[in-house]
């Protein structure tokens, strides 16, 4: 049974009077331990990307692996970094620059005809921080599958029993970190 936004909402009012104020923007996160779950069962981890219903308050930053023209739309639509096949080809041997990539963005997104390049070269990379790219078709519209990239956050189970996902910062609304809960409790119930 989901949890009532009011609930939600008087939760989060109780944690913004007993929070101390920092001199930064402080992220809130939600924690959810899960119980009669036994994660050293492969079919028992949780492992997905959750779309939010608004922003988490912070840049989430976006990769588009394309060619021609979905690469020129995805400079436009904002992309923060967009990778062509000669770029991606030249990233062969480079791990460093590699590992940088994985490290500064979030989310990847890929053209589908890309996606055999970018395992031989990315694999290693971005397969165990669960970050290999979302295929996408060249005719997609590339600047909403951008935005919905940004308000995505990626929630798993790892040593224990824990699902860990930042759901907004202290200077959102409440409603909308009220929404955010309810959709990541939402879908931890559709696993559970």
């Amino acid at each position: 049974m989901p949890l009532d936004l009011n609930k939600i909402k008087e939760a989060l009012k109780e944690l913004r009077e007993k929070s101390k104020k920092r001199n930064f923007n402080q992220s809130i996160e939600l924690i959810i331990n899960l119980r009669d779950i036994d994660i050293r069962k492969p079919e028992e981890r949780i492992q997905d990307t959750i779309e939010l219903p608004n922003p988490i308050g912070k840049k989430v930053n976006v990769c588009v692996f394309a060619t021609s023209d979905l690469a020129l739309r995805a400079r436009r639509s904002g992309a923060d970094l967009v990778l062509e096949r000669d770029e991606i080809e030249a990233l062969m041997n480079d791990k460093k620059r590699q590992r940088q990539i994985a490290k500064e963005i979030d989310f990847f997104l890929a053209e589908a005809q890309l996606m055999p390049l970018i395992g031989r070269v990315f694999g290693a990379i971005l397969g165990p921080r669960g970050k290999m790219p979302r295929p996408i078709p060249p005719t997609i519209d590339i600047e909403r599958e951008i935005e919905r990239c940004r308000r995505m956050v990626f929630v798993r189970t790892r040593g224990q029993p824990v699902l860990q996902c930042r759901v907004g910062t202290e200077n959102m609304d409440d409603q909308a970190i009220a929404e955010n809960i309810q959709a990541v409790l939402n879908l931890s119930l559709i696993h559970i």
